[in-house]
């Protein structure tokens, strides 16, 4: 099983909701606009929904671009090499994806605890 842990730890928690504008994921992710614009015809697993002109992302495309900025940024892999990482990962199962999930779903209830306390 491959280790996924490449999102940097200073990204916030993603708000529950259902979907996300492009500005909304560029700044939870810390990237431009243009360059999710990018990923998304370099990585068929980002698939943003368009109404009207407009992209919306879920959940698990923000998931997946904050894996993708990981390969590409932490761990120095090329756009192909990612592409290759990704497919060959969707291949076996989804665990490590699931892990990622659950790690951010603890840093939210963590934070929503701090809240509680004060």
């Amino acid at each position: 099983m491959r280790e996924t842990e490449q999102v940097s730890e200073d990204l916030s928690p993603i708000p529950n909701k259902r979907y996300f504008t492009i500005g909304e994921v560029a700044r939870l992710c810390q990237l431009k606009p243009h360059v999710l614009r990018y990923w998304e015809q370099e990585f068929e697993q980002i698939s943003p929904v368009k109404r009207n002109g407009r992209r919306y992302y879920q959940r698990q495309d923000v998931l997946i671009i904050r894996q993708i900025q990981g390969l590409l940024h932490e761990r120095g892999y090329t756009i192909s090499g990612a592409r290759q990482w990704l497919s060959s990962d969707q291949a076996e199962d989804d665990t490590a994806r699931y892990k990622q999930l659950i790690r951010q779903s603890i840093a939210e209830l963590e934070e929503i605890s701090k809240l509680l306390k004060s």
